[in-house]
């Protein structure tokens, strides 16, 4: 269930079932919520040998627009960028092969929250 107290909780909330969903699909962590000039990462897992960069967004309804559709151009610029400067700084990732995926969060009103991984969101 997902805290709708205040954005920041249900944000967080979102991303720690994101997180459990992918580490169950045998991804592991490298980073959560990673920060630099550029941006932030909210989830940097390993599947296999490929880096994924993972934007989590969770909507609790969708009159504005779904979660999916909230990752428009300039936000993956910003997450390029952002992934960019994570390869740099942690440069025994560098060589890997990488990919962004977007995990979108839906919960409308009190219901169980349904997620959608969208592998390979969007090329750079």
């Amino acid at each position: 269930m997902i805290d709708h107290s205040s954005t920041q909780s249900s944000g967080k909330a979102a991303e720690e079932l994101a997180r459990l969903h992918l580490q169950q699909q045998g991804l592991k962590l490298l980073a959560q919520n990673w920060s630099c000039r550029c941006g932030e990462l909210d989830l940097v897992m390993l599947d296999g040998d490929t880096v994924v960069f993972v934007e989590v967004r969770y909507r609790r309804h969708s009159a504005w627009g779904g979660a999916v559709e909230s990752v428009d151009a300039r936000k993956r610029e910003k997450l390029t960028k952002a992934a960019m400067y994570f390869l740099q700084r942690e440069s025994r990732w560098a060589k890997q092969p990488c990919r962004f995926d977007v995990i979108a969060i839906t919960a409308e009103g009190n219901s169980t929250p349904r997620l959608n991984w969208i592998q390979n969101a969007f090329d750079t």
